[in-house]
């Protein structure tokens, strides 16, 4: 047991964890955003709604749980090994540098802690606004296209999940990016591979889920 603790507690380990549980929640979002492009179907409101009863059958009772327990579990994870590697990094250079030098940090990386506080408070408002409707001015339960079509329909409302989505981009970026390198493709010779990878990834998800808000605003999804 040791063996284990040794390694999750070391800054090799934590990474690890980053990646393992980044790419559960990156297969989470991108099945969640290949989901809402069913509202653009010929028979949009029909698919989604069937797609959201098709989902709360297959996990019916416990199931529901398990499948939001196993999300929260990687959130927490995720999280508590960014901010364990953040806190080590500080108190490794506590009066940090004169003159700041990004040359290898992107910008996607630098701004990782607003990023994820941001999309955390994103989460929470989303799943009160969509799944579980007490912010949501005329949410019905079942009506999934709906209450997707009410909910958006307020500027702000759509504008902040337009933000969310921004960010989102710059947290997968790097994260694609950072999971390549963590699970050994760190040579140079992967590096072309690497960005197109990352590049491809973050553009496919976050432009399906930004393009729903602004299908909205815009009347194409009434």
């Amino acid at each position: 047991m040791a063996a284990p603790a040794t390694l999750l507690n070391s800054s090799v380990g934590k990474k690890i964890v980053m990646a393992i549980t980044g790419i559960v929640l990156s297969l989470f979002v991108l099945g969640h955003m290949a989901g809402n492009l069913q509202a653009f179907l010929p028979n949009g409101p029909e698919a989604l709604d069937h797609y959201g009863a098709f989902l709360r059958e297959l996990l019916h009772g416990t199931g529901i749980w398990f499948v939001r327990g196993a999300l929260l579990l990687a959130v927490g994870l995720h999280a508590w090994a960014y901010l364990s590697l953040t806190q080590k990094s500080w108190a490794a250079r506590p009066k940090g540098y004169q003159v700041n030098d990004f040359e290898e940090a992107t910008f996607a990386s630098r701004s990782m802690r607003w990023t994820g506080p941001i999309l955390a408070v994103f989460i929470v408002y989303h799943l009160m606004h969509l799944t579980v409707g007490n912010v949501h001015p005329r949410f019905v339960e079942g009506k999934v296209y709906q209450n997707l079509v009410t909910g958006l329909a307020p500027v702000p409302v759509a504008l902040f999940y337009v933000l969310a989505m921004g960010c989102l981009a710059f947290h997968l970026w790097h994260g694609a990016w950072s999971m390549l390198q963590t699970l050994g493709l760190s040579h140079p010779k992967y590096l072309a591979a690497r960005k197109v990878f990352a590049i491809a990834f973050t553009v496919l998800v976050t432009g399906g889920f930004v393009v729903v808000p602004l299908a909205v605003l815009a009347g194409v999804l009434k």
